[in-house]
């Protein structure tokens, strides 16, 4: 009896339940997979702290779940890390420009979509020969994209007879890449390039409209029984205004057009 009420005490203060469950309790700590590399979206600062969208989103849902913004570790998610990183435990949650897909099902739970956008190209200012994804059939561009990503692997789909695709490990990487004309293009969601060609206005620019449907999710482990939780939590995003601040504070500052406000759906 005295084990159980020492092993209990314990769990209270280090936030560690006694019996090692496979779910970490909601608070005080929260560990959350971001992207540190997206203007806008998810960046970690010079200074060490974080902005963007996914950040404002992730405090927000955090807060409903009993964890203070104070409490929360942020750790970078790469595309290719994120399924891993929840199922060994290394974050609570991913939020970070996470598409749902059926094969990312498989393996982890998802709640949202928490934004819809979709893919299109990053291209230099000068070049007037992209203008969209009916070009990339015109000759052999080279696209960069990153690896594990949703766009990576429909331009491999779709458009692998006509175009060379370089993977690499960040946005950044690819951005720096095109600027020094070792790529044509770099292809990703709308919103995530809007935030680089407002880095370098007189540099890069958007074209063409989105090629595909992108719904951000915030992953879980599967199983997670929290997903209830995060899923109520998105939905009074919405409906108590903040989903439109964050927006407008963040993905606003690109010029980029929000069409609709995601619906929030029990099973996405």
């Amino acid at each position: 009896m005295r084990g159980a009420v020492v092993c209990a005490a314990i769990g209270l203060l280090l936030a560690a339940g006694c019996g090692g469950g496979d779910e970490p309790p909601a608070g005080p700590g929260m560990t959350i997979g971001i992207r540190f590399d997206q203007p806008g979206l998810g960046m970690r600062d010079p200074g060490g702290g974080f902005t963007g969208f996914d950040v404002d989103v992730a405090e927000y849902v955090a807060a409903q779940l009993g964890t203070d913004k104070r409490d929360i570790t942020f750790v970078e998610a790469r595309p290719a890390d994120r399924e891993t990183m929840l199922e060994q435990h290394k974050a609570d949650l991913i939020v970070a420009t996470y598409s749902i897909t059926e094969a990312r099902k498989q393996r982890v739970d998802f709640a949202g979509p928490y934004f819809v956008t979709g893919q299109s190209l990053l291209v230099r200012k000068t070049n007037s020969d992209i203008d969209g994804p009916e070009s990339l059939n015109d000759s052999d561009w080279r696209l960069c994209s990153v690896t594990g990503s949703t766009p990576a692997q429909h331009v491999q789909a779709n458009y692998a007879q006509s175009v060379t695709l370089e993977q690499r490990n960040s946005y950044r990487e690819c951005v720096e890449a095109l600027l020094k004309d070792e790529v044509d293009a770099v292809t990703s969601d709308d919103v995530i390039l809007a935030g680089y060609a407002t880095e370098q206005p007189d540099k890069l620019k958007v074209v063409g409209r989105p090629f595909s449907t992108e719904r951000y999710g915030i992953g879980l482990r599967k199983g997670d029984t929290r997903r209830a939780q995060v899923t109520a939590a998105l939905r009074a995003m919405i409906a108590d205004g903040s989903w439109d601040r964050f927006v407008r504070d963040n993905v606003g500052r690109s010029g980029y057009q929000v069409q609709t406000r995601p619906e929030i759906v029990d099973d996405p």
